[in-house]
Parts: structure tokens; C-alpha cells; sequence
């Protein structure tokens, strides 16, 4: 079965001022449609190799096409309206599981924010900040991962997207104005349930 292009759960302008239309609308039907066409393409090709070289000389296109999809797929649900624009619940962290997680490891959800903006920020090149869950440990932690690699360490409960198609038409070069602003847009009721979830499968 062919992989498809999820559509977004609300409208290409429903996250502005923070994140323009111009920018959902290419990163959306041109990025990740990309992704999606990309890894349907190396798909194919790997079921049709005959060869084991055939094979490996296709895993780092269904590595990198494979991710893009799944990351950005979790993105967009990430992603909802802000609350204080009367447009959705983006940006409001209610009282919960995630928020008692978020201050039992950070103290405050404005100290998550300083040390995600900070270590993403710090990404050399292309990548995705992460807030995610530890089934070791059983708490959140702030890592990283490189090009479009997929978070596979840990639970992604919050992922943001720091390759320059998803801010710089918009605040060019200065990744940290656009990390201080999606936070305005993160729908922290999905990011709960992806928690709530992790801590049920970490307890079977």
C-alpha cells in the first residue's frame, strides 16, 4: 500500500501570526509531499531489487524519505491554532499528566521552553528538537535528532521541525525567533495523550 499525504487536522492559515500560511501551504503540499512521493518511489524499488547490494544501496533513501513522513506526520498534530488568537487550544497547557511531568523534570513549563530552545537551536545543519518520554527512565527529556531522522530512543511527545523550509521565509536566519514563537502553536492536548499513552505501555 502506497503511503499518502495526511491532511492537516485544521486550515493552512489557522497557526498565523506565528507560522504564515506561505509557509504550511509549501511545507506542507510541497515538503512533505516530496517525502512521501520519494519514499513510495524507494519502496517500489527495494520490492523489485534482486540483489542484496540492490537493497543496501536503498536504505538510506527509505531511511531519510521514511522519516520525513513520519516526523512531519507527528508534526502536524503537533501543531493547533493559538488559544490566545481565539483559534484553537495551541499554546495552552492545561492541568494534567503533562503538565505535573513537564514540572516534575523541568520545574516550569517556561524552563522546558529555555532548555528545548536552546538545545534545538544548537542543531548544526538540519534536524528536529524533541520533548520525549524515556521508557528507562520514565521521565521526559529534550534531545535532538539529525536530518529527518526519527526519535526512536525515546516516546515523541513533542517535535518541532528545524529545517529552514518551516521558518525562514518568514523569520530567515533567526531560528530562535521561530522557536519562541511555535510555542504559541503547540497542541499540548495531543502531546498529553502521546504521554498518557508512553506511561501505559511503559507499565504492561
Amino acid at each position: 500500500m502506497s503511503n499518502t499525504l495526511p491532511d492537516l487536522p485544521y486550515a493552512y492559515d489557522a497557526l498565523e501570526p506565528f507560522i504564515s500560511k506561505q509557509i504550511m501551504e509549501l511545507h506542507h503540499k510541497k515538503h512533505h509531499q516530496t517525502y512521501v512521493n520519494a519514499l513510495n518511489a524507494a519502496e517500489q524499488a527495494y520490492a523489485k531489487a534482486s540483489t542484496p547490494k540492490e537493497r543496501i544501496a536503498l536504505q538510506a533513501a527509505l531511511k531519510f524519505n521514511g522519516g520525513g513522513h513520519i516526523n512531519h506526520s507527528l508534526f502536524w498534530k503537533n501543531l493547533a491554532g493559538a488559544s490566545s488568537e481565539g483559534k484553537g487550544n495551541g499554546g495552552a497547557l492545561r492541568d494534567g499528566p503533562l503538565k505535573e511531568a513537564i514540572t516534575k523534570t523541568f520545574g516550569s513549563l517556561d524552563n522546558l521552553k529555555k532548555e528545548f530552545n536552546a538545545t534545538t537551536a544548537s542543531i548544526q545543519g538540519s534536524g528536529w528538537g524533541w520533548l520525549g518520554y524515556n521508557p528507562q527512565t520514565k521521565v521526559l527529556e529534550v534531545v535532538t535528532t539529525a536530518n529527518q531522522d526519527p526519535l526512536l530512543t525515546h516516546v515523541p511527545i513533542i517535535g518541532v521541525d528545524i529545517w529552514e523550509h518551516a521558518f525562514y521565509l518568514q523569520y530567515l536566519n533567526v531560528k530562535v525567533d521561530y522557536l519562541n514563537a511555535i510555542w504559541n502553536v503547540i497542541n499540548f492536548d495531543e502531546a498529553e495523550k502521546r504521554l498518557v499513552e508512553a506511561q501505559s505501555g511503559a507499565k504492561l
